[in-house]
This record gives structure tokens, C-alpha cells and sequence, in this order.
């Protein structure tokens, strides 16, 4: 095979090349990292033409059939975790184009779940941004001692949450279609239904794969069980929650504050309302964002392509 062509996409903190050692991947041909936001498929195309294969980054492009079938040079796609919802499989194999993924660092997304919780529930960011602005104290936190965590979604992200909330002396009920009482029980949970789940909750975390059955499954009627008081976090996928239902019971304080790592547009526009709102606390989508998890996702594209390389692919999507 002669010398490849290598993309790694998506770097956008232009962090990639010191995270691990890319010098097997550099012996195969030329390695470039493109640190570029995505744009129109035109311009992907133009950018990504001369590459035969391409390491990209959770859903950050988009590969549509448009632009898998204007890159005739490619021949393999990796993608960091084992799904990724960005990319055409169908269009890909029609193409002829090998996709493969790789494990993820399984407790990054659940800190962050709980970092956004402390967070909203204590009102950290007002009351440092207080301190750094000369003030001092500026409102009242809460407690979660004997409040109920209501988790929507009870898979292996969701169970880890569920277990820092029973540190916490909280009270954890889940939902979810596929939900049974027996597993709900092995995590030692409740299981309700869905109008209990959202109205019991003093906080609610989604933790569902997106999906057309989960896409807006959090939508306007759901938000109107919750208390007035009840927090939402999200650090799943922003199409599952109805971004604009969401809009109006925070505008209207019909919930007490939600905090958010994921939108149904990434990057946020810069004129989305969520970057204003007093009571939201959101953060621009970096809950597999840590040194564990670009580790293990950048050693699995190496190893992914280095197989691939030699006629054994591996982690086939």
C-alpha cells in the first residue's frame, strides 16, 4: 500500500498530538490535524479530499452521504466511542468505506453529570463570579440530602449517577421504556412511571441514547409535571430535550434552573438564548472532554487504523 494520507478532525482545543504518541500512524504516510469547526459540505469536501482515511470526533462533523460520496479517496473512517450518530454507515458501506470506533473512558460523562449538579444546586457559578467581582454572598443554595434524583435513562452513565446520589442521602427513582422492575432493583433504585419520574423529581438527569424514540421524549407536557422548583441537567444529547419547551418554562420560572452540556446545534450559536439565561448553567459540550477519555479514543483510532493497515480491521461499525 502506498503512503497514506491521514486527517484527524475535530481537534478543536488543538490538543490531539500531545495527548498520545501518533508516531505508528506518522510511519504509514503524512498525519495532519485539522482543528477546524465544521462547515458546509462543499467546503468539507475541498478540505478533506486528498485523505484516505479519517479519525474524527464523536458527532462533532457531520458525515452525510454527500460528502462520503465527494471524497472518492477515502477508504476508512474512525470514530472515537462505538456509536456515533454523525455518520452515514449506510452511505459509508455503499462507498465501499470501512468505519470503525473505539471504547470510551466510562466515568467521564457521570462526574460531569454530578460536577453540573453541585453546581446548579449550590448556585456556584453566581456566587463566584460575585467573589471575583468584589462582591460576596448573593443567594441560597440547596440541599440534597433527602431529595429525590429522578434519572431517565438507567443505563451504565445513568447507574453511576444513581450511585453518587445514594452517597449523597438522596432518594433515586429512574425511567425509561425499558426499564424493568428487576433491574431497577439490581441498581438499587426505584422504578416509576414516566409522569412520577418528572413529577417526583426535585432534580431530573437525562441519561438515554438519542434515538427517533428518545428525540424531544422531554418536551413541553413532561416539563409541566415538574415542580417549579426542580432542576433538569442534561449531559446526553440536546435533541432529546425540546429545547424550545425548555426556553419557556425557564423564561416563565417554571422550573427552578437547568444545567446543560449538549444543544440540538453544536457549537451554540452565539446568539442562542441559552448563553443569557440567569437560571441555566450551561457548558459547551465536554463531558467526554478529560485526559482519560481522549486517551483511550485517540489510542483505539491508532490501533483501529494500524489493523485496518494491515489487512485485520477491528471495531467494525
Amino acid at each position: 500500500m502506498s503512503a497514506l494520507r491521514i486527517a484527524v478532525l475535530d481537534d478543536w482545543q488543538a490538543v490531539a498530538s500531545q495527548v498520545v504518541d501518533w508516531s505508528p500512524l506518522q510511519a504509514l504516510g503524512e498525519l495532519v490535524f485539522v482543528h477546524d469547526y465544521p462547515a458546509a459540505t462543499a467546503v468539507l469536501i475541498e478540505r478533506l479530499q486528498d485523505f484516505d482515511v479519517i479519525c474524527v470526533m464523536r458527532e462533532r462533523t457531520v458525515f452525510d452521504k454527500a460528502l462520503i460520496d465527494g471524497l472518492p479517496r477515502l477508504k476508512l473512517l474512525v470514530t472515537g466511542g462505538m456509536r456515533n450518530a454523525a455518520l452515514d454507515l449506510d452511505a459509508a458501506r455503499e462507498r465501499g468505506v470501512l468505519v470503525c470506533g473505539g471504547d470510551s473512558y466510562k466515568h467521564a460523562a457521570p462526574e460531569l453529570t454530578w460536577a453540573l449538579l453541585m453546581a446548579l444546586q449550590r448556585n456556584l457559578v453566581a456566587e463566584a463570579n460575585s467573589l471575583r467581582g468584589g462582591g460576596w454572598q448573593v443567594g441560597l443554595g440547596g440541599d440534597l440530602h433527602g431529595k429525590t434524583l429522578a434519572v431517565l435513562g438507567l443505563g451504565s452513565i445513568g447507574q453511576k449517577v444513581a450511585g453518587y446520589a445514594k452517597a449523597f442521602g438522596m432518594r433515586v427513582i429512574a425511567w425509561s421504556e425499558n426499564l424493568t422492575e428487576a433491574r431497577a432493583s439490581e441498581a438499587g433504585v426505584t422504578l416509576v412511571s414516566k409522569q412520577e419520574l418528572f413529577e417526583q423529581a426535585d432534580i431530573l438527569t437525562v441519561h438515554l441514547v438519542l434515538s427517533p424514540r428518545s428525540q424531544g421524549l422531554v418536551d413541553a407536557q413532561a416539563l409541566s409535571w415538574m415542580k417549579p422548583t426542580a432542576l433538569l441537567i442534561n449531559t446526553s444529547r440536546g435533541p432529546i430535550v425540546d429545547e424550545q419547551a425548555l426556553l419557556d418554562a425557564l423564561q416563565h420560572q417554571r422550573l427552578g434552573g437547568a444545567a446543560l452540556d449538549v444543544f440540538a446545534q453544536e457549537p451554540l450559536p452565539a446568539d442562542h438564548p441559552f448563553r443569557s439565561l440567569p437560571n441555566l448553567l450551561a457548558t459547551p459540550h465536554i463531558g467526554y472532554v478529560t485526559q482519560n477519555n481522549y486517551r483511550q479514543f485517540f489510542e483505539h483510532m491508532i490501533e483501529d487504523v494500524l489493523a485496518w493497515h494491515s489487512g485485520k480491521p477491528i471495531r467494525l461499525l
